[in-house]
């Protein structure tokens, strides 16, 4: 029986995606569950599954095509592993004639077969080599399983010669224009999307931003009497990100038109805390959501913070780490951002964006000055459901718990 390989529901807002990497030819066996291509969508990168085992009869799409949700990807000829050989088999029988062709001057026919098959690769991996313009199959995989991560390429391509050591290894996909130095660069589908929402957020909302500072002196110094005994606790060192977490959640509960949307003509309120953190990745922004971020300790907020950002980095999350989320942070200070607007998650209403700490001095009354490590924090916010009062009320609430932290550690 023939079995159509179709694109799967992804996710209520993704409804197509780029064929970036056929993982399996026509003429080649698949089992079910394993995977079949490798696409791009406006949030991650998915692998396809095949539902029954079977030979793969053909590609109905090529790599580069752009697919939508319920498109035929390839038509499988169910079947157990050994009706490849089958003679009696018309399906079969064609395959058989084709890889005989290929291998006709072959000596060695099982040595090439295995050459022929596919590298098993995370997607973050095939990514890479990709770019780099590297082989899958001369990539060494320390995976006892022959999976290949992005590590391995990244160590092949330490290891490489010289030639692809150089600083600028051009990508197939870059186009030169004339002899000068001008190059055209086709934007990812990502990115084209990122670019698309950021577009269609400043048209749509009627975005402000309002700032405020911190003194950051009462945290730093929470954080040194307690990273020791938190360290051996929960395996991981106490940062910033589970402070403001808390802080805004806090404050979203004084001001919950911060943690709602619009929709048509409505305010849409929500009653739950999934708390997006934005993550800068080589393919640009993505924000995965802490999910029942108030029913979270500082332990499991910096844990949870800490994979959904390394999982961003490495490509592998999931769509459903990704959907939702009710406001959001992102950080610029760690690339030194002193002050900045951020704009809008839509249809998020509310973003607040942290800074770099910087020593200043600060009078700490009519008399005395001191230097104290100091942030600026911004809040981006659709006026069209707030107003400012309760914009510049929510960021001095912020400032509040995160000025008397042990407020904060009393929520826990």
């Amino acid at each position: 029986m023939k079995v159509e390989i179709k694109v799967p529901e992804l996710a209520e807002s993704i409804t197509e995606g780029t064929i970036i990497k056929w993982l399996k030819q026509p003429g080649e066996f698949v089992d079910k569950g394993e995977y079949v291509v490798e696409l791009e969508t406006d949030k991650v990168n998915v692998e396809i599954t095949s539902e029954v085992s079977g030979v793969i009869e053909e590609h109905s799409k090529e790599e580069g095509d752009t697919v939508s949700v319920g498109e035929t990807l390839a038509i499988v000829k169910e079947g157990k592993n050994e009706d490849q050989n089958s003679t009696n088999d018309d399906t079969s029988s064609t395959e058989d004639r084709e890889h005989t062709k290929d291998n006709k001057d072959s000596k060695h026919k099982e040595g090439e077969k295995d050459k022929r098959k596919d590298p098993i690769a995370s997607p973050a991996a095939r990514k890479l080599a990709r770019e780099k313009g590297i082989n899958l199959e001369e990539v060494p995989a320390k995976d006892p399983l022959g999976r290949l991560r992005k590590s391995d390429i990244e160590l092949y391509d330490k290891s490489s010669s010289e030639e692809k050591k150089q600083p600028y290894q051009e990508n197939p996909s870059v186009v030169k224009e004339n002899k000068e130095n001008i190059e055209r660069i086709p934007m990812s589908r990502r990115r084209q999307t990122i670019a698309k929402r950021l577009v269609e957020a400043q048209q749509s909302a009627a975005m402000l931003t309002t700032f405020n500072e911190v003194d950051m002196t009462a945290v730093m110094e929470m954080r040194n009497r307690h990273k020791e005994e938190f360290q051996e606790e929960y395996g991981i060192k106490l940062g910033f990100m589970s402070f403001f977490t808390k802080a805004i959640i806090a404050a979203l509960k004084k001001f919950p038109l911060l943690n709602a949307e619009i929709e048509g003509t409505d305010i849409i309120k929500k009653n739950f805390f999934d708390i997006g953190v934005a993550v800068s990745t080589d393919e640009g922004l993505v924000v995965p959501v802490v999910r029942n971020a108030d029913q979270r300790d500082f332990g499991e907020l910096e844990k949870e913070i800490a994979r959904l950002a390394e999982a961003a980095r490495n490509q592998s999350l999931k769509i459903q780490d990704l959907q939702g989320g009710t406001f959001t942070i992102t950080n610029g200070g760690i690339f030194g951002s002193l002050l900045s607007t951020p704009i809008l998650n839509t249809p998020q209403v509310g973003i607040l964006g942290m800074h770099k700490i910087q020593w200043r001095p600060v009078a700490v009354d009519k008399e005395q000055m001191e230097n104290r490590p100091m942030m600026y924090i911004a809040l981006s916010y659709d006026h069209r459901i707030i107003d400012g009062k309760e914009a510049v009320s929510f960021l001095v609430k912020v400032k509040e718990l995160l000025e008397t932290p042990e407020k904060l550690m009393l929520q826990s």
